[in-house]
């Protein structure tokens, strides 16, 4: 193809699939019938200078959720399909499809604890009212921040509190303290041990999963010194609660662990619905360890991460 050629079919093909101009429109503007814009148009395809793709969103995520299901002997995996591979977007859609489930599965007298953060706040801003009775919402962590780092604890308990029309339980403190002997101090407390001890009972925990990345809201916060994130970034591919694993679901730094307060991974085991939301590109290893430990029963995510977690072996 000569030059000027090239040129022309390149000039069509941007205005068409790059600014959305009718081919009657690039017609007038190039100067030439409206079969010859067609053809441009078409010959930008055969040469390959125009290549599309098709992203389907009704792709069967049914049967991804399935396979996942299957794969990590989960009660329940919902894949929600998402337009881009992006936090900020991922976050809008888990978020929803959350809201959504616990609308169909909390009913009178459960408890259900919830974590802190951007995905739970997403979550909670989704949730309808649910007209139940003596249900309780307890704070599964501690989310006092040694930064000014929003954590929108107070909000996700407050949107909870309203969808159950219940009197939600926080917990005022850290997540992670500098001492044992701190948190030994302040689990003695009668009030502490009380919420501690809902938490540990709630049927239903629903929790997000952190990265180990030091824009993480959790690497913001203040909590760690430079040889606790040094040994983190070594073993460490997540956290669920404050509480770090590796990728086979082990708690990778015993000593942090003993200063963490809140809910044990242990005890997510226990629970009817242990719901944990996330996806996104850099949350891949943490969700595989997690699921490796069987720290959760029901699995939201999107059809991106989805594919990852069964390509892994």
């Amino acid at each position: 193809m000569d030059r000027e050629k090239l040129s022309k079919v390149i000039e069509a093909a941007k205005l068409y699939y790059l600014l959305d101009y009718n081919q009657n429109e690039i017609a007038k503007i190039l100067g030439i019938s409206r079969p010859t814009v067609s053809r441009l148009l078409q010959q930008a395809k055969s040469e390959g200078i125009v290549q599309i793709t098709i992203m389907d969103p009704t792709e069967d995520v049914e049967n991804l959720a399935h396979q996942l299901e299957k794969k990590f002997n989960l009660k329940k995996v919902i894949v929600a399909s998402i337009p881009q591979f992006e936090n900020h977007i991922i976050k809008n859609y888990l978020g929803e499809r959350a809201a959504q489930y616990l609308h169909e599965i909390v009913k009178d007298h459960d408890i259900i604890g919830v974590t802190w953060g951007t995905t739970l706040y997403h979550i909670a801003v989704e949730l309808k009212q649910k007209f139940v009775k003596d249900v309780k919402v307890v704070q599964l962590k501690g989310g006092v921040s040694h930064a000014e780092t929003n954590t929108y604890a107070s909000e996700i308990l407050y949107l909870f509190g309203k969808a159950y029309n219940t009197t939600p339980h926080n917990l005022p403190l850290p997540a992670i303290v500098d001492h044992v002997v701190v948190k030994q101090a302040m689990e003695a407390d009668r009030h502490i041990h009380k919420i501690l001890e809902l938490g540990k009972k709630a049927n239903i925990a629903v929790f997000t999963m952190g990265s180990i990345k030091k824009d993480s809201l959790l690497f913001q916060m203040g909590y760690f010194t430079e040889s606790d994130q040094k040994a983190l970034n070594e073993k460490a591919v997540g956290d669920i609660c404050s509480r770090f694993f590796d990728k086979e679901g082990e708690v990778c730094n015993e000593s942090l662990n003993e200063r963490t307060l809140g809910v044990k991974l242990e005890d997510l085991r226990d629970k009817e619905y242990s719901i944990l939301v996330a996806g996104g590109p850099n949350k891949i290893e943490g969700i595989y360890g997690a699921l490796k430990g069987n720290y959760a029963n029901v699995l939201i995510t999107d059809q991106f991460s989805a594919k990852f977690l069964l390509d892994k072996k």
